[in-house]
């Protein structure tokens, strides 16, 4: 399934109603509108001054039926807002808009108003492969350098997700630089431990783990079988777990921009999926991330 399968595969639903923290950003205005006209979505409530979002809708030729302005005077009021209206369940998807990632984290964490349900929030990039199908990529975005606990939880996340959107018992790459556990790089010590609680049924969800792999003979069954790795995720992985951001995010702008693979980003670990696009992504991008969110709404 590709994300052209997987928009297709909304057609029908119920349509969800998405969140917007401070919504004046022309380009997600627009990704909400083409989701709206998708049916997708059946609402967007936009937390911002109306003026300016009116304005900034306006100059982008994004027409407002199906938006619903809620006033907010500050991106941190906005923030604040778009969390309570989530968490009093007047929406079920949560999306940022132009307003850095602390600021709508801080209120998703908050201890007393927040929304977050899991112990880590996480990061899950969605790639549409060259065959067509997708994949998980996570955390390249967030935890900077996880621990073994950390990273269990951040797996756990992705395991659940990977269920939310139809991978069921996905194949999780633990990814490091070498495929050989080696006491001297912590990473392939946490790749085994995270292999042995895959095989105890230690996440929530099944799943098929095995690590340390090296990302060539994780994605290409021949660079596998080269190496003589006997793997059941070699070359048929769903889910791509890497062990620090720095990896991730070379590895994601690498896919990105020299492979050009279709993207979207999702934020797990909260009472809903967040939608968390930067200003770089392209409209493809955006209007994939609320797809994707739409489709693990129907797979909770």
């Amino acid at each position: 399934m590709g994300f052209a399968e997987l928009k297709a595969s909304l057609k029908g639903r119920s349509p969800a109603v998405l969140v917007l923290a401070w919504g004046l950003d022309g380009g997600v205005l627009e990704a909400c509108r083409q989701a709206l006209d998708s049916g997708f979505l059946g609402e967007v409530i936009v937390t911002g001054p109306p003026d300016e979002v009116r304005q900034v809708a306006q100059e982008a030729g994004v027409a407002l039926d199906g938006f619903t302005l809620q006033d907010a005077s500050s991106p941190g009021e906005g923030a604040a807002e778009a969390v309570r209206l989530i968490r009093e369940g007047r929406g079920q998807i949560l999306m940022k808009g132009h307003l850095g990632t602390s600021v709508i984290l801080r209120a998703v964490v908050n201890k007393e108003t927040g929304i977050r349900k899991e112990p880590l929030l996480s990061h899950i990039t969605i790639f549409e492969l060259p065959s067509g199908r997708l994949v998980l990529l996570t955390d390249a975005a967030m935890n900077i350098k996880p621990d073994l606990t950390q990273k269990a939880q951040i797996l756990d996340n992705a395991i659940k997700f990977a269920w939310s959107i139809g991978l069921a018992n996905p194949k999780v790459a633990v990814l490091a630089s070498v495929e050989t556990v080696n006491p001297q790089m912590q990473d392939t010590l946490d790749a085994a431990a995270l292999t042995v609680m895959g095989n105890r049924k230690q996440f929530s969800k099944p799943a098929i783990v095995d690590g340390p792999l090296a990302f060539d003979n994780a994605y290409s069954l021949e660079a596998a079988a080269h190496k003589g790795i006997g793997s059941p995720v070699a070359g048929q992985a769903d889910i791509f777990l890497v062990p620090e951001i720095t990896a991730g995010n070379v590895l994601y702008k690498a896919l990105v921009y020299v492979g050009g693979l279709s993207v979207a980003g999702i934020v797990t670990g909260a009472q809903c999926p967040i939608v968390l696009t930067s200003r770089a992504d392209s409209a493809a991008s955006k209007l994939n991330s609320i797809a994707v969110a739409c489709l693990s709404l129907e797979g909770k």
